[in-house]
């Protein structure tokens, strides 16, 4: 089946409080709402699944928000995933014990691997999402998977850590296939260059690591429409996840669903 999941890019504000936001290429950062309020409106609307990220803990080094999982899934009947500063096995933990059914981790990951094996052993695959973020580029290196854009021109795609904010030299669909083999059991694609473009998902990207694992892979970044969830589900995408268009009433998760069933998906 595939899944329509609603994400909550959360972070504090002055005053510390949680709050959802929204950006381009994860920067310039705007108001969008209460994680609670909006985790209610979705789990109403039908998504399949929720995403929580804390998507600032990494990048400042500072703990997870460790009460706002637990708040969130209080209120909703549906699975949540929970990312951002989990570092470790006992960060795995704690967000199974705040009640989330999976958890997300990418920088962690990155510089240690053996993690994703660790806690697909301790908690069970199923459970445990690697976070892929990546960015295009153009630079002709040996041993990377080169891709033909839309364009018609060639780029290999960079995993970028620390809220995209650092190039690890990576090849993306080479440590797709790594973190599958680690245990992983899916990965959730982001791509910085589409992020908050709304200019459609990163089909070459999505298409390539879709065809290279046998993992449920979620699409991520730049919906801007209902087409291009089509286009990212008839691209290998076992589940599109959006947030600028629900969090702002463009679409409901249910004319999602209608639009999606009508056209065969």
């Amino acid at each position: 089946m595939k899944k329509i999941i609603p994400c909550l890019d959360t972070t504090l504000d002055e005053k510390g409080n949680a709050v959802v936001v929204k950006g381009v290429e994860f920067e310039e950062l705007k108001y969008a709402g209460d994680p609670v309020e909006l985790a209610k409106k979705y789990d109403r609307e039908g998504a399949d699944e929720l995403v929580f990220l804390d998507i600032t803990a990494s990048t400042e080094g500072r703990e997870r928000m460790a009460d706002m999982p637990r708040k969130i899934v209080e209120q909703i009947s549906i699975p949540l995933c929970v990312g951002g500063g989990i570092r470790t096995l006992d960060d795995f933990r704690k967000v199974f014990d705040a009640g989330a059914a999976k958890a997300g981790v990418n920088t962690a990951a990155v510089k240690n691997p053996e993690l994703i094996r660790d806690a697909a052993k301790e908690f069970g695959s199923e459970r445990v999402v690697a976070a892929v973020d990546c960015k295009r580029a153009f630079d002709s290196t040996e041993n990377k998977t080169m891709l033909e854009l839309e364009d018609g021109s060639k780029a290999w795609y960079d995993v970028v850590i620390y809220g995209g904010k650092t190039s690890t030299g990576k090849d993306a669909v080479q440590w797709a296939l790594e973190v599958e083999r680690l245990g992983a059991g899916g990965i959730l694609l982001t791509s910085k260059d589409r992020d908050g473009t709304k200019d459609g998902y990163d089909i070459p990207i999505t298409r390539s690591i879709a065809e290279a694992v046998d993992i449920p892979v979620i699409a991520s970044g730049g919906c801007g429409n209902l087409e291009h969830m089509y286009e990212a589900f008839v691209n290998g995408a076992d589940a599109c996840l959006a947030a600028s268009i629900f969090h702002y009433d463009e679409y409901t998760i249910k004319e999602a669903k209608e639009y999606l069933k009508a056209k065969g998906i």
